[in-house]
């Protein structure tokens, strides 16, 4: 009860925000090219960064948007960085962030760029040619950039001076959203009913199976009625049709962080040093518990960015336990490789864990990329139709064009 008393100034505020916004008294912007919110309404801990990479690997793979210029936008979270940038391989977490050099590392021939104003930023991404004109543009140190025909907006559902065409909310299995609070007594940083503005909620971190009727129960406790496991489909507020989905994570083999330097039988070691900077690292330590006696662990916070003391502690762990193998998150391994003096007996040592997530059938991923890329296409129609009213020339790279 005390929370609930001591919480009520910030759902108001929260109610007022939203509602300004729903009524038109703040103005939103949309942007001229199809987007993609990928988002929540907890503070981290909900797989944002590898259900972006499944949406990329979406994107690519199909027939519509494969030979198109996609396009990732982040805020670029802790990043030194100022204004809008465009993150290059050889760049550094400092410049971009962890999360955004990841993705261009995986994918690079897909553009990724980091902004905080996410209207000016998809502006940027859409009219490349402002990098050089506008006072902002000019802090921007790649300029070299090609204008996008979708972009895919990272952690933007709260960001709501931008309406993104398709939004994407991720749900934690393991913490249910009706369960939760606001900040601080619990994870939830948006009201619960938000969820109801999504297209598509995915319950990311789900057991590798799970019955319908679980399915059904889960899609209950997020508020939508009526769940169909063939169409993925329930009942939200005001009777709005929303599809819920169900992923899992799935841990790949280690690969080593310095591979000119990894020496991969240290992976065949019975022991296991672990270190981490995520939000919750619990999943992985289990996984890791199945092959390993992970005999030292440092948890460090979300985002955390290494330094000489840290690198002392663990190698200190590493010469306690000289066998053992050193493991750690993709994240992390960006941000290890910041670190100019990493030892070379920890090179040797080192591993990431890469992960991917999937659906939990074939069923639920071709449910979810036929309503993405349906979307999309819907998008581009009404932006196509709009340019014909114009009487504008059709983009050269239009997927659709007439």
């Amino acid at each position: 009860m005390l929370d609930k008393i001591i919480l009520a100034p910030y759902y108001l505020v929260l109610h007022v925000r939203h509602a300004l916004f729903d009524h038109g008294v703040i103005k939103t912007h949309s942007c001229e090219v199809p987007t993609i919110c990928v988002g929540n309404i907890t503070a981290g801990g909900t797989g944002k960064t590898p259900h972006t990479e499944m949406i990329l690997r979406t994107l690519l793979q199909s027939h519509e948007w494969g030979g198109t210029n996609i396009a990732v936008l982040s805020r670029g979270h802790k990043r030194s960085s100022r204004g809008f940038q465009q993150v290059t391989l050889d760049g550094n977490c400092s410049l971009y962030g962890d999360e955004p050099l990841q993705i261009k590392k995986k994918f690079p021939t897909v553009t990724v760029a980091v902004d905080r104003p996410r209207v000016e930023g998809c502006d940027f991404l859409c009219h490349p040619e402002k990098l050089e004109t506008s006072k902002r543009g000019r802090k921007c140190k790649n300029k070299d950039l090609v204008k996008s025909d979708i972009i895919v907006l990272d952690d933007a559902f709260q960001y709501r001076q931008l309406k993104a065409d398709f939004n994407i909310v991720l749900v934690d299995y393991n913490h249910p959203v009706s369960k939760d609070k606001l900040l601080p007594f619990g994870r939830l940083r948006d009201l619960p009913q938000r969820l109801h503005q999504a297209d598509v909620i995915i319950v990311t971190k789900c057991p590798a199976y799970m019955e319908s009727y679980d399915k059904a129960n889960w899609a209950k406790t997020l508020g939508v009625k009526d769940y169909d496991p063939e169409t993925c489909q329930g009942v939200g507020r005001g009777g709005r049709k929303i599809t819920v989905l169900f992923t899992f994570i799935n841990y790949c083999d280690l690969q080593p962080v310095f591979p000119e330097k990894g020496d991969t039988r240290y992976i065949y070691s019975q022991k296991l040093i672990l270190f981490t900077g995520i939000a919750k690292d619990t999943p992985l330590r289990r996984f890791l518990s199945d092959s390993y006696k992970i005999v030292k662990h440092f948890s460090f916070s979300d985002h955390h960015k290494y330094s000489s003391l840290d690198i002392s502690r663990i190698m200190g762990a590493v010469k306690g336990f000289p066998t053992a193998v050193v493991a750690t998150t993709e994240k992390d391994s960006q941000r290890i490789l910041d670190y100019k003096n990493v030892p070379e007996t920890l090179q040797e040592r080192l591993f990431q864990v890469p992960i991917q997530v999937y659906f939990l059938s074939d069923h639920e991923k071709e449910v979810f990329e036929k309503t993405l890329l349906d979307s999309l296409r819907n998008k581009v129609i009404e932006n196509e139709k709009a340019m014909y009213e114009e009487q504008r020339p059709l983009s050269e790279n239009s997927p659709f064009r007439l």
